[in-house]
């Protein structure tokens, strides 16, 4: 990543464990995409008002040249599944992303 990870947590106590997650998530993003030039997590708590059994929601910024792929809405009661299934499709996103710069590539030259 050309930029820092940001890692934010929101309405909870920053875990060592959870951001040593994170960050293993995120090298593997950028294995995938050795062009990500920003990479921002946030882990919220949510409130215990809010829906039952979502106590946890994950949101991903990915900045690569000429996009940005957001994962947004992922919750999980346990803030270690949300952050599992976040980075499993910010990865789908970043697969399909490269699959379509390739294709208007070829179109290009075609």
């Amino acid at each position: 990543m050309q930029k820092p990870l940001q890692i934010t947590f929101r309405d909870m106590e920053p875990s060592e464990a959870l951001e040593a997650r994170i960050r293993a998530k995120a090298g593997k993003l950028d294995q995938i995409e050795h062009r990500i030039t920003g990479c921002h997590v946030v882990v919220e708590r949510l409130s215990a008002r809010h829906r039952s059994g979502n106590d946890f929601a994950v949101r991903i910024d990915l900045r690569v040249p000429g996009r940005e792929i957001v994962v947004d809405g992922v919750r999980h009661e346990d803030a270690y599944v949300a952050v599992r299934d976040a980075f499993e499709a910010a990865t789908r996103m970043l697969h399909e992303a490269a699959h379509t710069g390739r294709d208007a590539l070829r179109e290009v030259q075609s």
